[in-house]
């Protein structure tokens, strides 16, 4: 007399829970590193300093482009985990394939930002924070093309049925499209204080 088979244990999902959390971090650190520049700003503003600096022209084209490009990065990552769904290798190496060239977009892009503005990183507070914070979103991205590479490699070297790595990767690219929505309304675009 032999016992029925157990039932097949629920999935981990440990990828995915790891980069929620990895996204949960990121969003921490963004917020801390907001918080601060919001800090030194007012006080720096209490002591008669100039709400922005006026030698500093913002690079709209390629600023906007940051940000559209992020968008386009969550669009085409959502793509690779629904074609690796239906079993799509063509459509899922089309759709990483994309996001890797919009990651690299917007590396591009961001260090056209940099040159062309020129912010002194010594000059006051203003060009230290600008550089720590564009540099962690940058910083960012490049983390997400390294997933996304390492995504591609895994789903389209035989594990295309494991979509967990793919979720995952869109997961993430939700979190670095979301994250410079405070920052850039803070940091580029000061407003009122």
């Amino acid at each position: 007399l032999a016992l029925p088979a157990a039932a097949d244990p629920a999935p981990r999902r440990q990828l995915l829970v790891g980069t929620a959390l990895a996204c949960v971090a990121g969003t921490m650190l963004i917020g801390g590193m907001l918080a601060i520049w919001v800090l030194l700003r007012g006080r720096f503003l209490d002591e008669g300093g100039e709400r922005f600096p006026v030698d500093y022209i913002i690079t709209e084209v390629a600023s906007n482009g940051m940000l559209m490009t992020l968008f386009a990065l969550c669009l085409f990552a959502q793509w690779a985990v629904y074609s690796a769904k239906r079993g799509d290798r063509g459509h899922t190496a089309l759709a990483l394939g994309v996001v890797g060239l919009m990651a690299i977009a917007f590396v591009n892009a961001q260090a056209f930002v940099w040159k062309d503005m020129a912010v002194e990183i010594d000059a006051d507070y203003y060009g230290a924070l600008f550089y720590a914070m564009t540099g962690t979103m940058a910083a960012v991205v490049v983390a997400g093309l390294v997933f996304t590479v390492v995504a591609a490699f895994r789903a389209l070297g035989g594990r295309l049925a494991d979509t967990e790595i793919l979720s995952a990767l869109a997961l993430y690219w939700y979190f670095a499209a979301a994250l410079p929505l405070f920052p850039l309304q803070t940091v580029l675009f000061p407003g009122g204080r």
